[in-house]
């Protein structure tokens, strides 16, 4: 009975999966135990999942930052298995009470043996081609002790059968109580060791294969990296000799340039410093005279005191006849040094230094005259422009007008859905849905009709809700894609929504000099107040914000792009000019290849990010 126990408990102390002694013994969230070492090889089976998946149960335990060293460790088992390699093996084969300390185990007799008893053990020709373990290599865990395993409901029978169906070991009796029923199938023990030792002889080879074939893919991959390293390496040190070389005719060129540039401007300036001085010499004149006159107490009554002071008067009266300064004159020579620019050499045998220049743009003319009302970036990476006069216009990055879609329906409002179907904001407010095919689907939406709501405009986010922001009702309504009545309004107090577009979990609105970025319940968390223009806003493909300013009135365009916080990172376009259209309605977008998109209701503006 005692030997049955200790079996029991050694069975208890090895891991499942590598069926050796516990080392470090982790919990899983479905309460079993695995080593920490069979625990990170199964993780890493997973690559970068932090799901670990129970090999007993299949239950899933979520593992911190992929580190199976943060799962809790089974404290219990831990002492246990301490306490079991302190208590020493005693010899089961001597039959005195008095047994002695075993220093060796016998696989295949399942024996634990002293030192005599190993002699004569290791003596017998039967015996001689045994597998025996030191004890010392057992109780560091180094090797693994192979038990025969005894019933547990019949501790003096062997589990001699296996059901190959309960998928479980059993003894003879077990099997005649238990899985004689029809469905079972019973095998004896070692015919199913037989197979399954063969079974794991085969995938093990399979593995080799599979393992060399990906070995051989992996080389390759090695062989493919080291060609492109040494590409790497020749044009770095092509690129740094030809940097060397370039630098010291640079320095000369630039050296020059400066130069030139500090000669035109440096007579400029001396040109409004002779301006200035003559200016500051009049002031002089002025304050001086006026002084010697004004600060007099006494009336002058001889004749030279007399003749003094209306000398003095005279030269005061003559000074204030010169006309107030001609601010044409410095504005003049302003322009000519504010005429000095810097252009890059773009020539092939020239040393090109760079210039500073406004971004060109291409310059399309929309087919219909004042007539665009929305635009958004397609599904397929171009870009839709939605027409009062009726359609959708496509154009791609170049520019090209590729297709006009919906050519009789008045558009007030253009979004597509994560399934490519348009969305489509009517005349009349109304919102339809088109598949991809422009076949119109029977869908409707409670919209505000144009009397009761105003101008509309319409946005889609990642999550396929359609938003319709209202000028005259001064609110935003959301929708599901399915139609029907709106799901939420976001009130837009003390500002009019004139353009909103989704970005990320918020909204980005336009009013009259203001763009808000605001939550879904219409809490503003940041704005930006751009007084004396007319700002637009999109969302760039870096996950920023752009915002085009423009200037109606002169007719030219900024571009800026800003953060999440809308805080100012880099301009893009200064005052591009533009060609001043009747409406002042204009939008912003980008393609998903990099370039910029304005449009106003005539003509579609395309800058080159690349």
């Amino acid at each position: 009975m005692a030997d049955a126990l200790k079996n029991a408990i050694a069975q208890s102390l090895e891991c499942p999966v590598c069926l050796n002694t516990f080392t470090d013994p982790k919990i899983l969230h479905c309460s079993h135990t695995y080593c920490k070492t069979c625990l990170d090889n199964l993780l890493e089976c997973h690559g970068n999942d932090q799901m670990l998946r129970c090999p007993v149960c299949r239950a899933e335990t979520q593992v911190p930052n992929q580190d199976v060293s943060k799962l809790p460790a089974n404290l219990a088992l831990k002492s246990l298995i301490e306490d079991v390699r302190d208590q020493y093996q005693f010899c089961t084969n001597c039959e005195s009470e008095d047994k002695p300390q075993a220093v060796v185990y016998c696989q295949d007799c399942g024996t634990y043996l002293c030192i005599t008893c190993h002699k004569t053990h290791s003596q017998w020709k039967h015996f001689i081609s045994h597998e025996v373990l030191a004890m010392n290599k057992i109780l560091t865990g180094k090797v693994s002790v192979r038990r025969y395993h005894k019933c547990r409901k019949h501790p003096k029978e062997d589990e001699e059968c296996f059901c190959s169906v309960c998928r479980r070991f059993a003894c003879f009796r077990c099997v005649v109580m238990e899985h004689t029923k029809e469905g079972h199938g019973v095998i004896e023990a070692a015919v199913y060791e037989g197979n399954h030792m063969k079974s794991i002889e085969d995938l093990k080879s399979k593995t080799d294969k599979k393992r060399h074939s990906f070995q051989k893919y992996v080389d390759f991959i090695d062989e493919q990296k080291e060609r492109v390293s040494n590409v790497q390496k020749q044009c770095t040190d092509d690129i740094n000799k030809a940097y060397e070389e370039s630098v010291q005719q640079l320095t000369e060129k630039k050296e020059l340039l400066i130069g030139e540039v500090k000669g035109r401007t440096e007579e400029v300036k001396k040109e409004l410093d002779k301006m200035k001085k003559s200016a500051q010499e009049h002031i002089t004149h002025l304050i001086t005279v006026a002084d010697v006159i004004t600060t007099r107490t006494k009336i002058p009554l001889d004749m030279d005191a007399l003749a003094a002071h209306d000398t003095l008067c005279q030269d005061l009266q003559e000074a204030l006849k010169q006309e107030d300064p001609d601010y044409k004159l410095p504005r003049q020579s302003s322009n000519k040094g504010k005429s000095v620019s810097f252009k890059r050499n773009v020539g092939m045998d020239e040393i090109a230094l760079g210039k500073i220049v406004n971004p060109v743009a291409k310059n399309i003319a929309l087919p219909t005259k004042n007539s665009m009302n929305a635009m958004v970036s397609t599904p397929d990476g171009r870009m839709a422009v939605g027409c009062a006069k009726g359609g959708v216009e496509i154009f791609s990055a170049d520019g090209q007008l590729q297709q006009t879609v919906f050519k009789h329906v008045v558009i007030r409002g253009v979004g597509f859905l994560s399934d490519d179907r348009y969305v489509i904001l009517r005349g009349s407010n109304n919102i339809s849905l088109y598949r991809r095919d422009y076949a119109k689907l029977n869908v409707m939406f409670e919209t505000l009709s144009h009397e009761e709501g105003g101008n509309a405009n319409l946005t889609v986010d990642s999550d396929d809700q359609i938003y319709v922001s209202y000028q005259k009702a001064q609110k935003i309504q959301a929708f599901a894609p399915g139609g029907g009545k709106a799901i939420r309004e976001i009130p837009c107090d003390g500002y009019t929504p004139k353009q909103n577009t989704s970005y990320n979990d918020y909204l980005i609105t336009k009013s009259l000099k203001t763009i808000r970025l605001i939550d879904k319940q219409g809490v503003v968390k940041y704005d930006l107040e751009k007084l004396g223009v007319n700002p637009h806003a999109a969302v760039s493909q870096g996950n920023t914000i752009l915002i085009a300013t423009v200037k109606h009135d002169v007719g030219s365009v900024s571009i800026d792009e800003y953060t999440n916080e809308l805080k100012h990172v880099q301009n893009l376009v200064f005052d591009y000019e533009i060609e001043k259209p009747e409406r002042e309605w204009y939008y912003l977008q980008q393609y998903r290849s990099g370039e910029i998109a304005f449009c106003t209701p005539d003509k579609l503006y395309i800058f080159d990010r690349k």
